[in-house]
């Protein structure tokens, strides 16, 4: 009776170890890398050409616009020329670099007419202009009251936002004229395994509303693209790829479904003695 049983038993097991191996090897096959042409950047480069131009569609550096904030110092050798023109005094200058509230509270916003309010100066109109062009023309008009002095101008918005599958999605302050798509991604420090970097989402505030841009990190185009240099308050998307969305990422319960298989092996190779 006890060798009928086991034989019924052994027989039993047939379909249960085939679907326990069947299952493991699933499991291993879902479990392994995004294959590389999904995470590849830059892909229809050719290997042998290292001089290839990449022409950038765009002007040299952003323009500035109603609403933007201009940090602009005047720095001379007489400390009443300073106070002159400088909204603090001479004393708190260090801390006017302390955080980015105080750089932000001391800066010069553009006005809707394209204007800011400069002391003495008046009315200076700086729409359309970049961050250098500002600086000389600042420099010329103050030339005009003051000997010896330098000008500094910075601009003091210019923040972007990642988010999406990213390893650190957030707001980012870019302390520089531009920055390309390449640089603030790895500020996030990198897109995941599970991003599509075939279709990127880029949002950027125009007058009127938003424009959406879907731009290929994969292809070599992205060099040349119009909008491979940001610009403040672009918002980057990066979305999941299919992997993901059938719950197959690093979310799916793996140890689980392993550990089940491995109790259902070893209870196989039990019956099987």
């Amino acid at each position: 009776m006890r060798s009928q049983l086991q034989a019924y038993m052994k027989q039993l097991l047939v379909p249960v170890k085939k679907l326990a191996f069947a299952s493991l090897f699933f499991a291993v096959l879902m479990s392994s890398c995004v294959p590389q042409k999904k995470i590849k950047y830059l892909q229809n480069l050719q290997k042998n050409d290292t001089t290839t131009l990449h022409a950038h569609k765009r002007d040299a550096y952003y323009q500035i616009q109603p609403k933007d904030n201009l940090y602009v110092r005047v720095y001379a050798l007489d400390e009443k020329a300073y106070l002159f023109f400088n909204k603090q005094s001479i004393t708190n200058s260090y801390n006017d670099y302390a955080n980015d509230a105080s750089v932000y509270l001391n800066s010069y916003d553009v006005k809707a007419d394209g204007n800011i309010d400069f002391p003495i100066v008046g009315k200076v109109y700086v729409k359309g202009l970049t961050v250098d062009q500002v600086r000389t023309m600042l420099q010329q008009l103050v030339g005009e009251y003051l000997k010896e002095t330098t000008v500094v101008v910075k601009l003091v918005n210019f923040k972007v936002t990642l988010v999406g599958e990213v390893m650190k999605p957030g707001e980012f302050t870019i302390y520089k004229e531009d920055i390309n798509l390449f640089e603030a991604i790895s500020m996030a420090g990198d897109m995941t395994e599970y991003a599509n970097r075939n279709k990127v989402v880029l949002i950027r505030q125009v007058q009127g509303g938003s424009q959406v841009h879907y731009l290929d990190m994969t292809s070599a185009g992205i060099l040349s693209s119009p909008y491979y240099y940001l610009q403040p308050n672009d918002i980057v998307y990066i979305s999941p790829i299919g992997y993901k969305r059938w719950g197959l990422g690093s979310t799916f319960p793996w140890a689980l479904v392993l550990s089940s298989i491995t109790t259902a092996l070893l209870m196989i190779s039990y019956i099987k003695k």
